[in-house]
């Protein structure tokens, strides 16, 4: 996988995965001689997300170190165990507590992962450049500006809410991030106030999966689509792309989103 790939599919920067191959928590699976560009393999993506949701609960490196390096599940659990229980004690990690241990747990059922093909689209959309830190923020306050819009009257919705990632936002901790609403007709000028903008969505082929539940258990459903991807599909450069067809993530602990990978189909 490039490393754009794969940062796609572990939501960590070109950055922290620097940092990860000189401390020797997640080492390239090919490093180019002559110009060090890093490739990594498909395997390595679950490795890649114990480290992402084990950092996010603020584990040292060397404890994260011992805890790949268990060869069961039990005794990674034991290595974590003490620090999880402080963890639960506080609201706001409990949610990164919950996903680290579905990380743990080898039994979860394989995330299915179809194809679907998405024709050009209109739509209005707010699209920005944003730091990846801003994310959440700018999202939900993205998205209450287009639903007032919508529940205005000032736009005919035709379709579910999506949104629109680029590989920049999560390699390098910023770029393009764009929330829309498909519309059956573009709106007159007058209709549309603020940052919305109408817009024609490219169209695309797509490998989708579906996220269901918390906002913190997306990072299990993007890398399990961008393994599928990168053992059975041909990635494109684009963004990710989300449809959001019950509620928002992170705004609605029971939302329903599928998952975008933009793929040039091979096989059918």
């Amino acid at each position: 996988m490039t490393i754009g790939d794969f940062s796609r599919a572990t939501h960590l920067s070109a950055k922290a995965l620097r940092l990860y191959h000189q401390s020797g928590l997640l080492t390239p699976a090919a490093v180019d001689a002559h110009n060090g560009y890093r490739r990594y393999a498909p395997e390595q993506l679950a490795d890649a997300r114990v480290i992402r949701e084990l950092r996010a609960l603020g584990l040292p490196v060397d404890v994260i170190r011992d805890v790949l390096a268990a060869p069961a599940v039990a005794t990674r659990a034991e290595l974590v165990s003490e620090h999880l229980e402080r963890m639960e004690a506080r609201l706001e990690e409990a949610r990164a507590v919950r996903s680290l241990r579905g990380l743990l747990d080898e039994t979860s059922a394989p995330i299915p992962i179809t194809h679907r093909s998405v024709p050009e689209t209109l739509a209005v959309a707010i699209t920005e450049t944003i730091a990846l830190a801003d994310l959440g923020t700018w999202f939900q306050r993205s998205v209450a500006e287009l639903t007032a819009l919508a529940d205005g009257g000032a736009l005919r919705r035709s379709g579910p809410y999506g949104g629109e990632w680029s590989t920049e936002l999560f390699l390098d901790e910023k770029g393009s991030a764009s929330v829309h609403v498909p519309v059956a007709a573009e709106p007159e000028d007058w209709a549309l106030e603020g940052r919305a903008k109408v817009v024609r969505l490219p169209p695309v082929e797509l490998a989708v999966a579906t996220h269901r539940g918390a906002d913190e258990t997306t990072p299990h459903v993007y890398a399990a689509l961008g393994e599928h991807v990168a053992r059975h599909e041909l990635s494109v450069d684009g963004p990710i792309r989300e449809s959001y067809l019950e509620g928002f993530p992170g705004i609605d602990p029971h939302s329903v989103t599928e998952i975008g990978w933009p793929v040039f189909r091979i096989s059918r």
